[in-house]
């Protein structure tokens, strides 16, 4: 159901960087919003988003003092992020954070209680895919009877620069953090193993800094289901999202999506366009679900469906699949 807000909450944005410039703007022509501040200390990148929708580009203090400010975005480098939540939850604002809260699991478990009655709602946005949670509704009403294993596909399209690297956390706590979320999100009981195994077939310099850039992940819950995660930093033909999940009655999947639907049948085969190239393009509606549900959160409507817990859990996740990878074994969760 469609929200109706009669009023717009001054929110600030934290970080103008690459997820600043897709969240602020989502915030900013938002009926529930009225992006009032960014804080970043790259001045330039801050000034030109905020000239952009009549914001203001100020320090953090001064953007947590406002008391019209309803609502936070952290958007920052993830080092920071565990920092900004906890100001702006002291100033008593409700949280927008993008994933993972921190890198450290010891630092995440010890904000817990700090943490504990915030309006905290982290961004793992696959969550808010509509073709995701279609396949999650189909799945729940029984349509192809009781779940029994899943397997999801998250392939990018190219490497990163090797500069990113050092700071991103490495592969799993970066990337295959999402997918730890959605397999828990789509399994919905207890993960209690997990078995990973990963190289570096895509480019030598991501070895040469301590990562791996292809994995294959194995999970199994409770009651026995399996999850299998696919995972490598280069396709070579696009952005490859896929679920598939798998029941006693049938199979339902969500499938990759294209620039278009037109298919070019000659003697030579069939052409149809490419799957669409990277994560902007690819979860726009979710990005732009994320912020109805923030103002949803922000107005008082809704508590966040996804929030520390989820957070805590899946950065777990993915220092479970790091272990495994060390030391060859799976890990009891």
């Amino acid at each position: 159901m469609e929200r109706t807000f009669q009023t717009a909450i001054d929110v600030a944005l934290i970080g103008a960087g690459r997820m600043g410039s897709i969240h602020g703007p989502n915030a900013a022509r938002h009926p529930g919003f009225n992006l009032k501040y960014v804080v970043d200390r790259q001045g330039e990148n801050a000034r030109r988003l905020a000239n952009g929708f009549g914001a203001e580009v100020v320090v953090l203090e001064e953007a947590l003092a406002d008391p019209s400010v309803g609502g936070v975005l952290v958007c920052s480098s993830t080092d920071q992020h565990l920092d900004h939540v906890l100001a702006a939850a002291e100033a008593g604002k409700a949280v927008f954070c993008e994933k993972p809260l921190d890198l450290d699991l010891d630092k995440v478990r010890a904000a817990g209680p700090a943490l504990q009655d915030v309006r905290l709602m982290l961004a793992f946005n696959r969550r808010f895919d509509p073709h995701f949670v279609a396949l999650k509704a189909r799945v729940e009403a029984g349509a192809v009877g009781r779940l029994e294993s899943l397997h999801l596909t998250n392939h990018d399209p190219s490497a990163p620069p090797p500069g990113f690297i050092p700071t991103s956390g490495g592969l799993f706590k970066d990337f295959t953090i999402h997918d730890l979320d959605l397999a828990r999100w789509l399994l919905d009981e207890p993960i209690i193993e997990v078995f990973a195994t990963a190289s570096c077939l895509v480019d030598p310099e991501i070895g040469r800094q301590g990562d791996v850039d292809t994995a294959r992940i194995l999970l199994k819950t409770v009651s026995g289901r399996l999850c299998v995660i696919s995972n490598t930093r280069r396709s070579g033909y696009g952005y490859d999202q896929r679920i598939e999940a798998f029941g006693s009655r049938g199979m339902v999947a969500a499938g990759n999506m294209a620039g278009d639907t037109v298919q070019v049948a000659t003697e030579a085969g069939l052409t149809v366009a490419p799957i669409l190239p990277g994560f902007l393009e690819r979860y726009a509606g979710a990005y732009r679900a994320e912020m109805d549900h923030f103002a949803e959160v922000v107005h008082g409507m809704s508590d966040p469906a996804v929030g520390y817990e989820a957070g805590l859990q899946a950065l777990a996740l993915a220092e479970a699949c790091d272990l495994s990878v060390r030391t060859g074994r799976p890990v009891r969760f």
